[in-house]
């Protein structure tokens, strides 16, 4: 699970620049982005690394849920970077880098939500 990854004292900052903090927060932030896209993948490209700062580029993709099968025409992908703090063994901070356009597309299609 993600959270086994994280301090306790996670912070995640998204693309728009809002913080979400604490691993229990954040539990409960992955459980609903991953109900919202079940299949959501980060495929890496490039890691880049310096003492305890990892940068990950590449790309994320998923499927919007309409609440049935998931659907070819619900599918996005964007470019992806996110730069990683990692503290004692845990990733203590999460910043998001991404374009999140093809995505509210997807879910401004009719049958969607925003």
């Amino acid at each position: 699970m993600l959270t086994a990854l994280m301090t306790e004292d996670h912070q995640f900052i998204d693309s728009l620049g809002a913080r979400i903090s604490g691993r229990e927060v954040m539990r409960t932030g992955w459980t609903g982005y991953f109900q919202m896209i079940p299949d959501y993948t980060v495929d890496v490209e490039e890691c880049l690394c310096s003492e305890n700062v990892v940068v990950l580029l590449g790309a994320a993709s998923g499927t919007y849920s309409r609440g049935g099968p998931l659907l070819p025409e619900d599918r996005w992908q964007t470019a992806l970077a996110v730069r990683a703090e990692i503290r004692g063994g845990g990733v203590a901070k999460w910043q998001v880098y991404a374009d999140n356009e093809p995505l509210r597309q997807v879910m401004g299609r009719p049958g969607g939500s925003i």
